[in-house]
């Protein structure tokens, strides 16, 4: 079992930054860590992703460029660092932890509030 827990959401202006943190414990050796995230009305989406060794990253089109997703060398600990936020990035925030880049993805956590203001 995994358990991911989610922290650093918030109430930021466009443009501003945020920095989330997903602290992960129980059985994470060799998982994929990935952030997804979900707005009202919307259906779940791909943020970014890291393999367990921290030397593989993806990104969705949408955040490339602006959003940054990093582990610790343990991997127990991953951090999305999100810049030139606009009101589109307004959601909840999921960490996951699975088996590829792209998924499988097994444990969620709970979330964390992300509401960007124009």
């Amino acid at each position: 079992q995994v358990q991911l827990v989610e922290s650093g959401g918030g109430l930021v202006q466009a443009g501003g930054s945020l920095r989330l943190s997903c602290a992960a414990s129980g059985r994470t050796f060799r998982f994929f860590m990935g952030w997804f995230r979900q707005a009202p009305g919307k259906e779940r989406e791909f943020v970014a992703a890291i393999d367990w060794s921290g030397s593989s990253t993806v990104y969705a089109d949408s955040v490339k460029g602006r959003f940054t997703i990093s582990g610790n060398n343990a991997m127990n600990a991953v951090y999305l660092q999100m810049n030139t936020l606009t009101p589109e990035d307004t959601a909840v925030y999921f960490c996951a932890a699975g088996r590829g880049l792209r998924g499988p993805y097994d444990y969620w956590g709970q979330g964390t509030q992300v509401t960007v203001s124009s």
